[in-house]
């Protein structure tokens, strides 16, 4: 891969990612502080991730996939959100806000695969070099939470009294317009699929791969991985509020520790998949959203805080050790026939159904446990996260028979 191509697939990556973790880290906290939304209506701005998802096949497998050059379709996608973006800046109540961000997210989650397409056209070796591509993502990510903490301080207590969060959205809507243009300029990614061919609703949403669930261990995954993002929900959820509101300072650049984690362990993850195989790699995950959430609990913002750092920085295990494991195993049980199918399948599962259900839960809970305005009781909250997680893998490790997976790195 030429240099100055490689160059523009690391730009890109670091700006769709810039772009989400620039707004959807604080989303809760801007929502409970600036409009004065309830856990319900929390939980339903975060489900757009959801209907996101579950939308995204739609566009990719009818319009990116049949019609148009992926990078095309990039450019106006974010064009489009950056319109929107600028929309849910000038909100003022959760009403107004509501539809914007749900027709963002509806037009994002496509995104995603998107990049993933415009990089694997251009890479020889995509094993080899697209972790060198994506890593910039998790940077981007990384380095819009250290903007608002610590350069703009947009999350400090003063200044979201004065509601200056409203202004992540602005500079989001500032970078989704400049990847949007930045976009036509990546190299030309053309449609992969003929257009005469016709493509049936099963396949694509994987549901062809649904053949797969009459492999026993599969099953089991399968449910564990709907059950396990009902946790997973609550910590994109309501991370965020908590720090702010127990009195962490910076806690938007703190979770960042979360994605550098996140680095890491996908580094360590061959080498715990050689030597402890998969389903114990898998649990390793499953049992750290257990611990991450009993360190929520039980910390706190004073001589505790180290608790609340290490629950953060446990995401790299929560995330790689079950999700990039899964989809691992996911690939090695799918055969070359169903790959493809098989991975929309865990990501409409995960992504849609299981984080949907995850959301709506989550958002009971932080109403159940409100005490006064803008005081919770998070020892509750983060409790039931961490027996639910709990009891997902005990569940898994009960009925989940062991078998080797082949790891390529």
């Amino acid at each position: 891969m030429k240099p100055t191509v490689k160059f523009q697939l690391s730009l890109m990556m670091f700006l769709e990612f810039f772009i989400w973790g620039g707004w959807f880290v604080t989303l809760g906290t801007f929502l409970g502080d600036n409009l004065k939304a309830d856990g319900g209506e929390i939980a339903m701005a975060f489900s757009t991730q959801s209907w996101g998802a579950i939308i995204a096949p739609f566009i990719i497998g009818l319009v990116a996939d049949r019609y148009f050059n992926a990078e095309r379709i990039l450019g106006v996608l974010h064009l489009l959100g950056a319109v929107l973006m600028y929309q849910m800046y000038t909100s003022v109540d959760f009403a107004g806000f509501y539809p914007y961000v749900l027709g963002y997210m509806i037009i994002y989650m496509p995104t995603l695969a998107l990049v993933n397409s415009i990089s694997f056209n251009q890479m020889k070796d995509p094993a080899k070099e697209f972790s060198l591509v994506r890593v910039f993502g998790t940077i981007g990510w990384i380095v819009a939470g250290l903007i608002i903490s610590y350069v703009f301080l947009w999350d400090s207590p003063g200044a979201r009294a004065e509601g200056m969060l409203k202004n992540t959205f602005l500079m989001v809507a500032i970078a989704s317009a400049a990847l949007g243009l930045f976009s036509f300029f990546l190299p030309k990614t053309p449609p992969t699929a003929d257009r005469g061919e016709k493509v049936g609703i099963s396949e694509i949403l994987g549901l062809d791969a649904l053949k797969l669930l009459k492999d026993r261990n599969f099953l089991i995954f399968f449910i564990s991985s709907i059950l396990i993002c009902i946790p997973l929900a609550f910590y994109y959820q309501n991370a965020n509020p908590f720090l702010a509101e127990i009195g962490v300072d910076n806690p938007t650049g703190k979770m960042t520790i979360g994605q550098a984690s996140e680095v890491l362990f996908m580094l360590l993850l061959p080498f715990f998949f050689k030597r402890f195989g998969f389903k114990k790699t898998i649990m390793a995950g499953m049992l750290a959203w257990t611990i991450r959430y009993a360190l929520f609990a039980y910390g706190n913002a004073g001589d505790l805080a180290f608790m609340l750092i290490l629950g953060i920085a446990l995401h790299g295990i929560c995330y790689d050790f079950f999700f990039v494991s899964g989809q691992i195993y996911t690939d090695s049980k799918a055969g070359e026939k169903y790959k493809s199918a098989a991975q929309g399948l865990i990501t409409l599962a995960t992504y849609g159904l299981g984080m949907l259900i995850g959301f709506w839960v989550a958002g009971k809970i932080y109403d159940m446990n409100l005490i006064s305005e803008n005081s919770h009781d998070w020892n509750s909250i983060w409790t039931f996260p961490a027996i639910f997680a709990l009891g997902v893998s005990v569940l898994f490790a009960l009925f989940f028979k062991n078998e080797v997976i082949e790891y390529k790195e």
